[in-house]
């Protein structure tokens, strides 16, 4: 998930007016943030942010245990943590609009000396905050426990619990008050010049220079020419940056374990594995089973698929190509639009009504235009605003099931608001539950209305594919990076070797039936997750093994499901996965949890090899 990233902009000569058959896509409004970059109100609540935050220190910092010593503890606690949620809310606020104004075009310097100017500020505004969870953390455990017995105080206890599991991995205030300041013109800095670069990165296909957007878009074409030229495309430019990309990965891989050394992280994931509040037994039989189940369902899959196209194997270009015989055609976005609605509707009108404002009150950008920040994603801002949805839609039928799953990001966000700023956010594990449930209702919808069996094929593939492309590759994306940060350990990796490891990961995940010839060995460069959010892929994975078994569950109990599901989104980050997950029947911890959602990829797939021709 990228930073903040899309804004309303007006219309330049350079930005693509929408082709006829798309129909007009629309540019969010920004304005429910700030009116502008330079407005008033923004400058007025840098200043606020930044009185805030220092008034905040000079009421309570080394006066906590005081506090909880004193009358009416729970009552007194609940006043400060409310009022530091208050300046959590407006911090993100801020941070939100610079990063969404940015994301609409990163290689624009004004938005991008705009989004650094005030990530600095809010950086030196939130350093007097540090102090707070650390304090928090050294109070006494039997007097916290009591305070927590009220119903004030007792309303944070699952972010107090949050926090407090940080707590053997915090360091001397004054080492985290480096660690924040430094992260400005240390971490931030490079993931800064990982999107400018990539955002920047223009490629020559068949004489036309496109951005990475519209080249990736050629890998779905259903010209097998097409495909070649993009993907040679594609490999050209990433060869010939690829030593300023693998100086980027040696210099985060090494960052993080700098910073995982210092606060005493065991394994390399655990720290991804904290903030998503998973137990790392959960993930390891996670990554066990997909490992396990590589070739029942990509393997298999793959020669099936090389079948269809009449050959041993295919390139590596060919992975992601529309069924041949097929027609394919561009949905236009209006199309789209009601495809998703609809399918939302029928599992629930309220989710549906969530995601119409989305459309009605222009909270989408959708165009792809030069600069704009790549692939998708949905933004939360804050509670005391409303999510944004970026995707870069070019009427393909994933772009459809991108919409789909980024409205469901939408709608969860939505839902989960009125925890507040500080229990809203979601762990990743959990985050991807309501876009890949999002997806799978559209693809139901969209499979039920097929016009014949050849349809039903290609839409059958298509869906597989997407889950290979969620279980699969994500857990090979894991792998990669296990691989990558263990080994930076023992000093740093040149290209061919990081190139080396990223070829023998895909091909255990892919298959002898997809040929991974040269130029692939470069295409880590541009997965943008590796960058922001170390070991988050495996949340995608995760995500589609608990929706599949969700919908299980949803077939065969769908009296009342709904308002189940829509009460497990409206929870947020108060309660843990097993704690959602048990009005379900589901235990994550369950081995057989697992193989529950990974069964389902394999039934379709059976299913596909029983419609051959």
């Amino acid at each position: 998930m990228l930073p903040p990233a899309f804004g309303l902009v007006p219309r330049s000569p350079d930005m693509p007016v929408a082709s006829a058959a798309l129909g007009a896509l629309p540019q969010w409004d920004l304005s429910d943030l700030y009116p502008g970059m330079q407005s008033p109100e923004l400058k007025a609540d840098l200043e606020r942010a930044a009185a805030d935050c220092a008034a905040f220190e000079e009421a309570y910092k080394g006066k906590l245990a005081a506090i909880l010593d004193g009358a009416d503890a729970g009552g007194q606690m609940a006043i400060v943590v409310s009022r530091y949620e208050a300046i959590e809310d407006l911090l993100g606020r801020l941070y939100s609009y610079a990063g969404l104004i940015y994301s609409g075009d990163t290689t624009d310097p004004v938005r991008a000396k705009f989004y650094g100017d005030v990530q600095e500020k809010l950086t030196e505004a939130s350093t007097h905050l540090l102090f707070f969870t650390l304090e928090l953390n050294r109070l006494d455990d039997s007097k916290m426990e009591a305070a927590l017995d009220g119903p004030a105080f007792g309303k944070y206890r699952p972010w107090i619990e949050d926090v407090r599991a940080e707590k053997p991995y915090q360091l001397e205030d004054r080492i985290e008050q480096l660690f924040h300041e430094k992260g400005v013109s240390s971490r931030s800095a490079w993931n800064r010049l990982f999107d400018e670069t990539i955002a920047g990165l223009r490629f020559d296909v068949r004489g036309e220079i496109l951005p990475l957007e519209q080249t990736l878009n050629f890998l779905a074409e259903s010209e097998e020419d097409k495909r070649r030229d993009g993907a040679q495309a594609l490999g050209k430019v990433f060869h010939e940056n690829v030593r300023l990309f693998t100086l980027i990965t040696n210099t985060l891989a090494k960052d993080k374990e700098v910073s995982d050394r210092w606060r005493g992280f065991e394994d390399i994931a655990d720290s991804r594995h904290l903030a998503n509040r998973v137990e790392r037994e959960v993930v390891d039989a996670l990554v066990s089973s997909v490992h396990a189940a590589y070739p029942k369902l990509a393997h298999r899959y793959y020669r099936l698929k090389a079948k269809w196209f009449g050959k041993d194997k295919l390139e590596y270009w060919d992975r992601n190509a529309p069924l041949p015989k097929v027609e394919t055609r561009t949905i236009g976005w209006d199309e789209a639009r009601d495809t998703v609605l609809g399918a939302y509707s029928t599992f629930s009108p309220r989710m549906a009504d969530i995601a119409r404002t989305f459309f009605d009150k222009h909270w989408i950008d959708a165009g792809v235009r030069p600069g704009k920040a790549t692939g998708a994603f949905a933004h939360p801002t804050v509670p005391s605003a409303h999510p944004y949805v970026l995707v870069n839609y070019l009427g393909k039928p994933r772009d459809v099931m991108t919409l789909a799953h980024e409205l469901g990001h939408g709608v969860h966000q939505v839902l989960a608001a009125p925890n507040g700023a500080l229990m809203a956010p979601t762990p990743l594990t959990l985050a991807e539950t309501a876009s890949v449930f999002g997806e799978m209702l559209t693809f139901r919808r969209l499979l039920a209305a097929a016009p014949d069996a050849r349809a039903r094929k290609a839409m059958l593939a298509s869906k597989v594919e997407d889950m290979i492309n969620t279980v699969v590759r994500q857990i090979a994306f894991y792998t990669f990076e296990r691989r990558i940060h263990t080994e930076r350990k023992n000093g740093e990796l040149t290209a061919e070797r990081i190139g080396q490891i990223w070829m023998e990961v895909q091909s255990e995940s892919l298959g002898d039936a997809i040929h991974l010839g040269p130029g692939y060995e470069n295409y880590w460069v541009y997965i943008g997750h590796f960058i922001h959010s170390p070991f988050y892929v495996y949340a995608y994975a995760f995500g589609d093994c608990l929706v599949n078994s969700l919908y299980a569950v949803y077939e065969n109990a769908a009296d009342g499901f709904a308002e189940r599901y829509l009460g497990m989104l409206a929870a947020g980050g108060t309660k843990h996965h097993s704690e959602l997950l048990k009005p379900f029947g589901l235990d994550a911890r369950d081995p057989a949890f697992w193989q529950t959602g990974l069964s389902l990829i394999e039934r379709m797939i059976a299913e596909l090899e029983a419609m051959e021709d």
